[in-house]
């Protein structure tokens, strides 16, 4: 009976080996990042994993961003977009509100063509989703945010089930290349509760149904922690937002383990139209990955539209 037992472990660990190996293979594969030029406007969401400011030593320590802020750097400087928007962009010290932003203020020093929008002073503005632009490009109209809560104008509100504060940042831009305005909702919703995730689109939905009733331009990019397909992604899709397809992992482990499909996406109003189809750069960045995401690049081409009216 015994062997009989370990047999059947045995196959079945065998089984879920190879269905592992299958979806690996499945939601991997490098994708060549073609250039762009104007008129066309790259955008990108980079999940980039917060840093524990108070380890010195470990995974996610300052220690290990010691490591990985050289690969973060390459890894932005071949995205090359116009806009950016990050998730968790934190340099976390064991409280919501922090002045330090290591990662910010890295990418900014090393790359002065950006600045940051979505960004301000901790304690009126959570800071930890940042969206870099291209200034040569687009010139920042107007910034905010709203919290994942049932008081989402209140900062560092917890969310609806009282776990860690959740938020979307949002910033408006003027295109000097095309003349027009559009505006960029960049989010990351809680990975554990899917209740938390349905009424945090319900929320977003409901925030972005005002903007598009006024005409707004919309993008609404990030990590939603939700597969195509999704309740998570319908809910805003109701609103008008089309998803287009990312193919293959948006999350490996921090390993390269391409498991599943991906979670991080980027939406577009139907006045905006994808060049081509939507690039993950899974390689690693002077033999390191620099975070535990990929990054997806979209490039897109706006219709000129009315100003928006806010």
């Amino acid at each position: 009976m015994i062997t009989r037992i370990l047999i059947w472990l045995a196959a079945a660990l065998i089984i879920l080996s190879l269905v592992a190996c299958v979806q690996v293979i499945r939601n991997s594969g490098q994708s060549t990042l073609a250039s762009t030029t104007p008129p066309a406007l790259r955008l990108a969401t980079y999940n980039v994993h917060h840093i524990i400011t108070f380890h010195a030593e470990g995974p996610w320590s300052v220690g290990d961003w010691e490591r990985r802020k050289g690969p973060l750097d390459l890894a932005f400087k071949e995205i090359d977009a116009d806009v950016i928007g990050f998730q968790e962009m934190e340099s976390f010290g064991g409280r919501s509100a922090s002045s330090e932003n290591l990662t910010l203020d890295w990418l900014l020093a090393n790359n002065p063509d950006y600045a940051a929008a979505a960004v301000g002073d901790s304690a009126a503005f959570p800071s930890t989703q940042p969206i870099l632009y291209r200034k040569d490009r687009l010139t920042l109209v107007d910034q905010g945010w709203f919290f994942f809560s049932e008081t989402p104008d209140v900062i560092y509100s917890r969310t609806f089930n009282g776990s860690f504060p959740a938020f979307a940042s949002w910033a408006v831009f003027d295109d000097k290349t095309i003349g027009d305005r559009f505006r960029v909702i960049n989010l990351h919703t809680d990975f554990r509760s899917r209740s938390n995730r349905l009424q945090s689109m319900e929320l977003v939905a409901d925030r972005i149904t005002q903007w598009i009733d006024a005409g707004e331009t919309l993008v609404v990019m990030g990590d939603f922690n939700a597969r195509h397909g999704a309740r998570t992604l319908r809910i805003v899709e109701e609103t008008g937002i089309r998803f287009p397809k990312v193919d293959g992992a948006t999350y490996h482990l921090n390993r390269g383990i391409n498991l599943f499909g991906a979670i991080d996406h980027i939406g577009l109003t139907p006045n905006i139209t994808q060049v081509r189809d939507p690039v993950v750069l899974r390689q690693k960045f002077d033999g390191e990955w620099p975070t535990d995401h990929y990054p997806v690049i979209l490039d897109v081409a706006i219709e000129s539209q009315d100003q928006i009216t806010r």
